[in-house]
């Protein structure tokens, strides 16, 4: 068959629907890569030994390195073509996929997950730009839409089809599983993308202001995310950091001097464009720190199998895309910062309810909570992205919408980091206070005790055993207890951090 020339070729209406049906392919399979992991979670914490602070890492890293990823779509596309670009990219995908299943520790888990991460950051980008750009003018909003349909949905869907896999084989096989679309994805790919002539020469890059972004991300959130194991005023913790800030001043200075600047930090001098991006920032912390809590409090807390947790956001997704179209005109008819505090205020309320869920929470209830934060995201999803543009000047416009999916995205990074933070440390917090409570003259601890030790000896448990056995349980109680109350200090986090992201939206509608 043919291949599609992008320079020479005119491209047909078949043509254009084999191109996007390649490009969704492609997209769907690293998005459900990003969350099918969350409801892994709870396996790799046993499989290795480690914490959620370490664990949280499969996540993490994944997200953090789409950010980097995703700057590198143009000078790839420039340098080899859509075509070549997005198949090199599947095949770099799939080889962290498959160091990701055979993986002999959670470093090297890490590992894959940043080659996936990075590999999926440049593919998101790259088959929007393809899809725009082979439909006339006059269809371009029902190619984005068709694009935000994929996206909006596949979040949803990642947990659920993880759950799945996870339950039926092992939760290696969730890294498995999603291949044979990735090598579906390659041959149509290969055969319909459109592609251009390589060039004689590479494109410039501004690498240096690459090398200086990553050098601060990784060191600042490796240092957030460890700064409990390690001791947050430990030499280490305070190196990191101070690399970290160093380099992202110096991100930020070589942005300013730069010819082909990565993003153009000028933009923030427009107030309505930095409340924007504010919003954005709280946006991607919010979506994704969510997407990771709900599944694993639901396993961890409330006993709930990993289809089960995974399930739990499925409707969400469908609501979501069913109020996209409504919302999105609401965003062409009025001032965009009404909806934009619809929607925080909404997704606040969703997560103050869920600081009061527990193990004896009904799923339906959860359910519920989830699909009204959803919600709420829906009606602040378009109206940001129409705030960011409408701020700038049209020559800008390209950078603008570079600069609001770095800031979403960098937002979900730190998103997650912190969530797990807050969460271990309110766990350690409240596990303190609640064994403090538990001594002698503690009338309920006695009588907790007493009725376990009873189970036991009727259980025809050894005398000798019986009261460290009851000190046992006793102790996993607390620590369940106080994972319950960190789980619901962290959603109470996120619904004061939306609370004050009223802030820069009511600010939105007052600045000019």
């Amino acid at each position: 068959m043919t291949s599609v020339n992008q320079d020479s070729v005119a491209i047909t209406p078949a043509y254009r629907w084999l191109i996007v049906i390649s490009g969704l392919s492609g997209t769907l399979v690293v998005i459900f890569s990003a969350t099918m992991i969350n409801v892994a979670v709870p396996s790799i914490m046993g499989a290795y030994g480690v914490g959620q602070d370490l664990a949280q890492w499969a996540a993490t890293a994944y997200i953090a390195t789409m950010v980097i990823g995703q700057l590198m779509n143009n000078w790839l596309v420039s340098a080899i073509g859509e075509r070549y670009a997005f198949c090199v990219l599947l095949v770099l995908f799939t080889i962290g996929s498959l160091i990701c299943a055979v993986t002999p520790n959670i470093e090297v888990l890490i590992i894959g997950r940043i080659i996936q991460g990075f590999t999926a950051g440049i593919v998101q980008p790259l088959v929007l730009a393809t899809i725009i750009s082979v439909f006339p003018e006059e269809r371009r909003g029902f190619a984005i839409g068709l694009f935000g349909m994929g996206v909006t949905m596949a979040p949803s869907f990642g947990p659920l089809i993880g759950g799945i896999v996870i339950d039926a084989l092992t939760w290696r096989h969730i890294f498995i599983v999603p291949l044979p679309l990735v090598g579906f994805a390659f041959l149509m790919g290969l055969l319909f993308l459109p592609t251009r002539k390589f060039n004689a020469r590479l494109p410039s890059f501004d690498w240096t202001g690459l090398i200086l972004l990553s050098t601060g991300l990784i060191c600042l959130m490796t240092a957030v995310g460890n700064g409990i194991r390690w001791g947050w005023g430990s030499n280490e913790i305070i190196i990191l950091f101070m690399v970290g800030f160093l380099a992202a001043t110096a991100f930020v200075y070589s942005q300013l001097h730069s010819k082909n600047p990565l993003l153009d930090p000028t933009l923030f001098l427009n107030s309505r464009f930095t409340a924007a991006m504010l919003i954005a920032f709280v946006f991607g912390a919010g979506n994704f720190s969510t997407n990771y809590a709900i599944p694993v409090f639901s396993q961890t807390v409330q006993g709930f199998s990993a289809t089960a947790a995974g399930s739990i956001l499925v409707p969400a997704g469908f609501i979501l895309v069913a109020i996209l179209p409504f919302t999105g005109r609401m965003a062409d008819r009025m001032s965009p910062h009404y909806p934009i505090m619809c929607g925080l205020f909404l997704f606040a309320i969703a997560n103050y309810f869920m600081a009061d869920a527990d193990v004896n929470t009904p799923i339906l209830t959860m359910i519920l909570l989830t699909v009204l934060s959803r919600g709420g995201l829906g009606f602040v999803m378009p109206s940001m992205g129409v705030a960011a543009t409408r701020a700038v000047e049209t020559e800008r416009l390209h950078r603008a919408v570079g600069t609001h999916n770095f800031i979403r995205q960098l937002g979900g990074a730190f998103g997650v980091n912190v969530y797990v933070v807050i969460v271990e440390s309110r766990t350690a917090f409240h596990s303190e206070n609640l064994t403090a409570t538990q001594t002698a003259a503690n009338p309920s601890s006695r009588e907790f005790l007493g009725k376990v030790e009873h189970l036991l000896n009727e259980a025809g448990v050894a005398e000798a055993v019986q009261q460290p056995g009851a000190l046992d349980y006793l102790g996993k109680v607390i620590h369940a207890q106080a994972t319950t109350f960190g789980f619901q200090d962290g959603f109470m986090v996120v619904a004061m951090l939306f609370i004050f992201a009223l802030i820069p939206a009511w600010n939105l509608g007052r600045s000019k």
